[in-house]
């Protein structure tokens, strides 16, 4: 059992992970990487009640893209029985999953996918460790030390969810203060376990999805024609984190937190589209369905039978109106794998910034 992977919990981003070379990619600080999941885009609904598309975007799942880096596939929480399941790393994202408790959304007016939230997945996490702590693997108390933990855009389906349900922009900038809050304290709970090596991910610029901009269409559009004031909570958060990161890593300063932006390379792709290769409607989704200008409806959303794809996927960010396409996931990758390097080189390990 000495082979026993040092990927405690580990949902390889698809915006890292999609078509990034092992060459592309930073040496981990010990044994392999790994990154710790919550609630990402590439596992998000499209909204409570429907379902999301059966297909993911092209190129291959994730798991295809963890081998690409030389990674082995991280096991579903729920689908692990016994510490040698989890060998090589745990995954406890849920599709639709939120930051908050639903319960707590709910009261405030905003109906959720899945009864599934950050205080679930941290039980989740605790429960692996109770679970490894059980066996005799003869390298278990190295195993917080050198895995790589990732916590990729958490709140996002809040935001979302809260703008379904329809509530305002204001609204949802409301529950930045409570989603950062569970946030800390998730990021609290594993730094506690013993993580010396943190990935936490920001939120992407909400006011470009193609879903918000198909079911919003009067709000006020940027000169990108994203909608601003949906890019202005996704502003607010990201702020609001980085302050929490900046916070724990005075009070953790054994622990390296890492602040991947995502929003940047993302809105440089809607402004310049032509400039990073894509085609000329960086807003409408590859696969889906609708006469409007995003090709986005939900009553023929991308795998059913209505739903209709466009010549070339590499021309577009978005795959389904929801999830980006593997070209889109390449730029940011790249983006993101550039900024690393350069943040590591110019500035400690604690402050430095993807």
């Amino acid at each position: 059992m000495a082979h026993l992977s040092r990927i405690l919990v580990a949902l390889l981003l698809v915006l890292i992970a999609g078509e990034a070379g092992p060459s592309a990619a930073p040496p981990p600080a010990t044994g392999p990487a790994a990154t710790a999941a919550s609630s990402a885009s590439a596992t998000r609904s499209p909204t409570p009640g429907t379902r999301p598309s059966s297909r993911p975007p092209p190129g291959g799942p994730p798991p295809t893209r963890l081998e690409s880096l030389g990674l082995p596939q991280p096991t579903p929480y729920l689908a692990g029985e016994t510490a040698d399941d989890f060998r090589h790393g745990a995954n406890f994202a849920v599709g639709g999953a939120t930051a908050l408790d639903p319960a707590f959304l709910k009261s405030r007016g905003v109906a959720t996918f899945v009864p599934v939230s950050l205080s679930n997945e941290t039980s989740w996490f605790n429960n692996v460790l109770e679970l490894l702590d059980s066996t005799a693997y003869e390298e278990e108390s190295n195993i917080m030390a050198s895995s790589v933990f990732y916590f990729g855009e958490i709140g996002v389906n809040d935001y979302i969810f809260a703008l379904f349900s329809n509530r305002t922009a204001e609204f949802a900038a409301s529950l930045v203060p409570d989603i950062v809050a569970v946030t800390r304290s998730a990021l609290t709970a594993v730094i506690a376990a013993g993580a010396r090596t943190v990935l936490v991910t920001g939120m992407i610029p909400l006011g470009c999805e193609p879903e918000l901009l198909a079911l919003f269409p009067g709000d006020a559009h940027g000169e990108s024609g994203c909608i601003t004031g949906f890019n202005e909570v996704a502003q607010l958060h990201n702020r609001a984190l980085n302050r929490m990161l900046r916070e724990l890593r005075r009070s953790h300063p054994g622990t390296t937190l890492f602040y991947a932006d995502i929003y940047s390379p993302i809105a440089n792709l809607v402004a310049s589209p032509g400039k990073y290769g894509f085609g000329d409607r960086p807003l409408a989704a590859f696969c889906g369905g609708g006469a409007g200008p995003y090709h986005f409806d939900m009553a023929a959303f991308c795998g059913t039978p209505d739903s209709t794809e466009s010549s070339y996927p590499s021309e577009f960010l978005s795959w389904d109106g929801i999830h980006f396409t593997d070209a889109a996931n390449r730029f940011i990758a790249q983006a993101l794998l550039r900024r690393l390097y350069n943040a590591s080189a110019m500035a400690e390990p604690q402050t430095a910034l993807l």
